[in-house]
């Protein structure tokens, strides 16, 4: 038997004005970009999971054209797509279904719209595919494929998890691989769109297996860079300091995802940048306590820590860490002033990567939920406006027309050369004056 694991990939922005700015102002959409041409790790740990009998190939499909040819011979296909790909996904998976190869769709959006995607399969996979594939593969091979596979009321243990199939990767075409550490996050804030989705519960990879999958890594790409696939990799400061010291002997140099509470942890800080730590993400998502209020769903944590946003990036960047701030435009409790606040903080702040994106209502989460109920929803299943960047609703203070304009306004100067350039130099030149402290420190 012959399994093909297929990709839908790439950035599709449907705002044409908004796409060209892009192109001419990379920082736009770079990070997206970057989400997008990673391999799916999700596949990847599947086909980890496949018998050894069963042939297998990893194939990333960037492109979905009708005239282009279908990758195989297969005997089946599992598609994994983002939730702005997805009808890409479906169009590969009937071109499939009509050639009599058998389709699996899985992932997020398939977790959040199960009869939908059940139209285009001969099975789907609901929740996390690791407990349900094995299970799977067998049904197939027999010929008895179930049409959907629910692990909702499975819970995986990350302890069980598979070594990826790093080895079918290309690894001259990507810039970074991904490892999972962990899945979920305690947060929940009402927008996101994560694993949390997934993985309601908060859950951890033991550090050797993680140690394992990166030696695997590094047997194929012996200087790779490493991108965490975590929602908020150092949430738990212990285990993270465990990881760091882990890290550290490899020689890598890696990028992740965390909330702002890294900054509270000066050993945690310093064991990070001796691991190869080049940048962590961090979602401040507003710079005012009014965006902040009620974003987390039972918790307001990120309100609680807004008065220390600025002392707290200054914490991580002065440990040689860069940090990426990420800013959300849209916010129900923002108007039009709130562009001029988000600049006003972001030169304020020194940091040194920034990303803005509009608000997104992304199938599945609460925040889709209570925008449909509204009738907030400018299209409510067009799927395709789930880049960050087109806007699928009805912000609460302003029209469309002013959200996009201050998002292009925004993107205008915070990715203009000029300011990019200062941000950047305004860090390395404290990393040179902390470097003179340090050593008039230590002549005195």
């Amino acid at each position: 038997m012959k399994i093909g694991f297929l990709a839908v990939s790439g950035i599709r922005v449907v705002d044409a004005e908004l796409m060209a700015l892009g192109l001419n102002l990379p920082g736009f959409v770079e990070r997206s970009k970057v989400i997008a041409s990673l391999p799916s790790l999700g596949l990847l740990t599947l086909a980890g999971l496949t018998p050894p009998h069963v042939d297998v190939r990893y194939v990333e499909m960037p492109d979905v054209e009708p005239a282009q040819p279908l990758p195989g011979p297969f005997d089946a296909v599992a598609i994994s797509s983002l939730s702005a790909t997805i009808r890409d996904a479906y169009a590969l998976a009937a071109r499939y279904r009509a050639a009599g190869v058998k389709v699996i769709l899985g992932g997020l959006h398939v977790s959040a719209c199960p009869d939908e995607a059940a139209l285009h399969a001969d099975a789907i996979v609901i929740g996390e595919g690791e407990p349900l594939w094995p299970e799977l593969v067998r049904d197939l091979e027999r010929g008895e494929l179930k049409p959907r596979y629910d692990a909702r009321t499975r819970p995986y243990d990350l302890a069980q998890a598979p070594m990826p199939r790093f080895d079918l990767l290309d690894t001259t075409r990507y810039n970074r691989l991904t490892v999972q550490t962990q899945r979920g996050c305690p947060w929940n804030c009402e927008f996101c769109g994560a694993s949390v989705r997934l993985s309601p519960k908060f859950k951890v990879k033991p550090v050797h297996k993680v140690i394992a999958e990166l030696h695997r890594i590094k047997e194929l790409w012996p200087h790779p860079f490493i991108e965490f696939a975590d929602d908020n990799t150092f949430v738990d400061k212990r285990r993270g300091r465990e990881l760091a010291r882990a890290l550290a002997p490899l020689g890598i140099r890696w990028f992740t995802e965390s909330d702002i509470s890294v900054a509270d942890d000066p050993e945690l800080l310093r064991l990070l940048k001796d691991s190869g730590c080049a940048q962590i993400l961090v979602g401040l998502e507003a710079p005012d306590a009014a965006g902040l209020d009620g974003l987390e769903l039972g918790h307001n944590w990120k309100l609680r820590r807004r008065d220390g946003y600025l002392r707290a990036i200054e914490r991580i960047q002065d440990a040689g860490i860069t940090v990426n701030g990420c800013l959300v435009l849209g916010l129900d409790p923002h108007g039009t002033d709130s562009f001029d606040h988000v600049w006003d903080f972001v030169r304020e702040s020194g940091l040194f990567e920034v990303q803005i994106t509009v608000m997104t209502a992304f199938p599945g989460t609460p925040f889709y939920a209570r925008l449909r109920r509204e009738g907030r929803l400018l299209a409510p299943e067009a799927w395709e406006m789930c880049t960050l960047f087109d806007i699928n609703y009805q912000p609460a203070k302003m029209s469309v027309a002013e959200l996009r304009a201050g998002l292009v306004d925004l993107s205008h100067k915070i990715y203009s050369a000029e300011f990019t350039e200062q941000r950047r130099r305004r860090f390395f030149k404290r990393q040179l004056e902390l470097r003179e402290q340090r050593a008039c420190a230590r002549a005195g």
